[in-house]
């Protein structure tokens, strides 16, 4: 038989996600509150690529970047929270092993993908900031295709490599999942195959889609910080600053949960806290996202403004 067949001798059917079952009494309150979440995620992150196609003033690179990240984040979220709600409803918390390995390719493309759509971001940040003049002639739109299009298709290309290795691994062990999801290290527990290749190779590609964008925006941001404080008026340096925050609040908020969720060891201790910080970045990202950028961007509010004046205008004639 070979290594990667899906069937009963080698491998569960299908595999048991754990979830919340740890605070029973607090189902229908949870169902609701992501409910709630996953409808502002999806109107909020579609509201933003609305405005930004709709609007002329915000067809720049950086507004351009911002609707790639808002539909990423609408496909990132679609991943989980739709079948995390429907196990809620019908109270069946498991997953074929195909539908597992599809949602973890899937999730693991989305999350590649933003690491290297943030990076594009702040290369365009950069090159505002410490090369003004030259902004213009650098960051075309054809640049800033590229460089959205490399960010997509490198994001999908390492989560292949890495999906098609798990996928050959046996699952004769134990099926339950303590997780809300299928993730890489979960799966890894799991398995009674030799995972070392495996983990070699996550690790491989963990540098190249999370450590090396991140080192790339740590590093423009040192050099924008650097730009900002040369700028001789105190409004001139509120005013730089002002264009990069949002973005720089979103890099926070992202790697810092991502961190903290993959360095957490996955010991019985640390497990729920695990689940917490993954529940921040796959679910609460998202979220905050269109609130950071619509709230913190005046631009933003303004096509918002303009777009519903245009609507209660055309509702009363």
């Amino acid at each position: 038989m070979e290594k990667g067949e899906w069937d009963n001798r080698t491998s569960p059917v299908e595999f048991l996600l754990l979830g919340m079952e740890s605070v029973p009494s607090l189902q229908t309150p949870l169902f609701l509150l992501l409910l709630m979440i996953y409808l502002v995620i999806v109107s909020g992150n579609i509201l933003i690529v609305v405005l930004v196609v709709a609007d002329q003033h915000l067809h720049t690179p950086m507004y351009f970047f911002l609707a790639n990240l808002s539909s990423l984040e609408t496909c990132y979220s679609s991943t989980i929270l739709p079948r995390l709600l429907a196990s809620f409803l019908a109270g069946d918390r498991t997953i074929s092993a195909h539908d597992c390995m599809a949602q973890l390719y899937f999730f693991g493309s989305f999350a590649a993908t933003e690491c290297f759509l943030l990076t594009a971001m702040a290369c365009n940040r950069y090159l505002a900031i410490c090369q003004p003049l030259l902004y213009a002639s650098l960051m075309t739109w054809k640049v800033s295709l590229r460089l959205a299009a490399a960010s997509w298709l490198l994001g999908f290309l390492l989560t292949t490599i890495a999906t098609f290795f798990l996928s050959h691994l046996r699952f004769c062990g134990p099926k339950a999942m303590d997780h809300f999801f299928c993730d890489f290290i979960p799966l890894l527990e799991l398995t009674c195959s030799d995972t070392s290749v495996v983990k070699l190779l996550g690790f491989t590609l963990s540098l190249l889609d999370v450590v090396s964008p991140f080192l790339f925006t740590l590093a423009s941001y040192v050099c924008i910080r650097a730009a900002i404080l040369k700028i001789p008026s105190s409004v001139g340096r509120q005013k730089a600053f002002s264009t990069c925050s949002s973005h720089l609040t979103v890099v926070t908020v992202f790697y810092g949960t991502l961190t903290v969720v993959y360095l957490i060891a996955r010991t019985a201790p640390l497990r729920q806290l695990n689940k917490v910080f993954s529940f921040f970045y796959t679910v609460l990202t998202p979220l905050l996202n269109p609130l950071i950028y619509s709230l913190r961007n005046r631009e933003v509010r303004e096509a918002l403004r303009k777009l519903l004046h245009i609507q209660h205008f055309s509702l009363h004639n």
